[in-house]
């Protein structure tokens, strides 16, 4: 059974497309990439994510089931939806006004365990009873 967790930040001072583009960097990869991803991302944004994917990987860990292997999680899904926004005037020339609207998102980000292939377990578990180390996989001869 694959645990699965999430965290949501709300209200984000960003706009949802702004923060989809990093979202897009990290969909689908492993957590520890992600993190790394994130760290030297260019957008002010990455922080913000940042914050709530370790959230989502805390409320992993805390989840019943959990394999206690952080490295076998990766992002499951993650996405910015649309906050309020805030509407605010700017003078403009002439007595008129320009609207700036601030916008808000709400950011969510979801983990999941990666399940273990049943040879790989079997394997683990013989090398673990006998004391050896795993064989390694053949590479293929071309």
């Amino acid at each position: 059974m694959a645990v699965e967790a999430h965290a949501t930040a709300k209200y984000v001072r960003t706009s949802a497309q702004k923060a989809g583009l990093v979202l897009d960097l990290i969909r689908g990869r492993d957590v520890n990439h992600a993190l790394a991803t994130l760290r030297f991302a260019r957008k002010g944004v990455a922080r913000d994510i940042e914050k709530v994917l370790r959230s989502a990987i805390a409320n992993a860990q805390t989840k019943d089931g959990f394999g206690g292997d952080v490295d076998r999680l990766f992002v499951a899904a993650c996405f910015a939806n649309q906050g309020p926004s805030q509407k605010r005037i700017r003078p403009a020339p002439m007595g008129r006004a320009f609207r700036v609207v601030k916008r808000m998102a709400h950011i969510t980000v979801r983990v999941a365990e990666r399940p273990v292939k049943a040879s790989q377990t079997a394997a683990a578990a013989r090398a673990r009873r006998t004391g050896k180390s795993l064989p390694k996989p053949e590479q293929e001869q071309q």
